[in-house]
């Protein structure tokens, strides 16, 4: 015996159709599609009709069909170098929290640095997604453009390259305002912790602490840079590496939290007090900073607000004639206890730094 579409377990249950939902409400397929899709002129009655059937019939719309239809997914690739670690992670919540409110959903994979698996990625979501968010530091700006996917919107995260839709930290400035601040604590032998080769944002951090270092007079820097590779591990080995030497630095300013955080236990571990006899910062400022003993100052990104603007670049870049544009998220000082509070040298032998010009900051609360 057949059973009617409006009891329990008719079309419901086995997945109600839109020519179910056409029927219940007495159009046409067409009709429902322009009420559920919000396209063209429809009576508010017949749409009241039509959205009532719907929700009777419990019905989905099916999203590879709608997909084809509209010639969109509502989906956005996410590339990262990896998955793991916080800044990841914040990045991942500040695209999804923008994404959700604008009816998209993620789609996100790990490129492990490695561009074979980058091609991998790109093949694989296309068609899946309407456009991507990539971020790729390791590449040559001038090689990204010839690499990336035709046809398609995409928008790189923390790598500049002409002719593209990019957003990226400002590095260097927030390297130099960390630097002019350490100098104001009396520090001159400040070492660096650097992260890995290839990198453009620890290509930046760099550029800031060695033009810093040059600024304020300290010309000979060998044995005040220490290679890393942005982990925890790399920082731990950087800690030990740098008491091992013969010249002693009294700060050391890593080039991201996860070393410093590193360099922090390795110095406890030497019964180095932090910050009497040694500061220690870092940049970032990933949400485990403020609880390590003593709590981490850093350069701080708002990470989150990083991801919630490339997805907003993103929408911008699907609309049609908009000119590719370079956007910059700021950086500020947060100042915690582990770069301490007291000038490092009297007053006679305090120096100043060349200063820097600095962007005006600001923080934008995530929307």
């Amino acid at each position: 015996m057949s059973i009617p579409l409006h009891q329990p377990g008719g079309a419901a249950a086995h997945g109600a159709t839109i020519k179910d939902v056409a029927g219940r409400a007495d159009v046409s397929v067409a009709t429902v599609s322009r009420v559920l899709n919000e396209k063209g002129l429809v009576r508010q009655e017949t749409v009241k009709r039509v959205l009532d059937a719907a929700r009777e019939l419990n019905y989905v719309p099916h999203g590879g069909a709608r997909s084809l239809s509209m010639r969109r997914t509502s989906t956005v690739g996410v590339v990262l170098p990896d998955l793991h670690g916080e800044f990841f992670s914040e990045v991942i919540r500040g695209i999804d929290v923008a994404s959700r409110r604008r009816g998209y959903h993620l789609l996100v994979s790990g490129s492990h640095s490695d561009w074979s698996e980058m091609v991998a990625v790109l093949i694989a979501v296309r068609g899946r997604v309407d456009g991507l968010i990539v971020m790729a530091p390791e590449l040559e700006s001038g090689q990204v453009p010839s690499r990336l996917p035709a046809g398609i919107p995409v928008v790189l995260l923390n790598c500049r390259a002409p002719g593209t839709w990019s957003i990226a930290i400002d590095n260097t400035s927030g390297s130099r305002t960390m630097m002019q601040h350490l100098f104001g604590l009396g520090h001159r032998e400040v070492a660096f912790v650097a992260g890995p080769e290839g990198n453009s944002d620890a290509a930046e951090r760099l550029r800031g602490w060695r033009d810093s270092m040059a600024a304020a007079g300290v010309g000979n820097l060998e044995g005040l840079r220490i290679e890393g590779d942005f982990s925890e591990n790399a920082g731990y080995e950087a800690g030990y590496a740098l008491l091992s030497r013969g010249r002693r630095p009294t700060a050391v300013f890593a080039a991201n939290d996860a070393m410093a955080i590193g360099a922090l236990c390795a110095l406890r571990e030497q019964g180095v007090k932090v910050p009497e006899e040694m500061a220690v910062v870092g940049f970032d400022d990933i949400p485990i900073a403020r609880f390590v003993s003593p709590p981490l100052s850093t350069v701080s990104v708002e990470i989150a607000e990083l991801g919630r603007r490339a997805f907003e670049l993103f929408l911008e870049a699907t609309e049609p004639g908009r000119q590719p544009r370079l956007d910059t998220v700021p950086t500020h000082l947060v100042i915690r206890e582990s770069c301490g509070s007291r000038a490092r040298a009297p007053d006679s032998e305090r120096f100043e730094p060349t200063s820097h010009p600095q962007e005006p900051i600001e923080q934008e609360e995530l929307r």
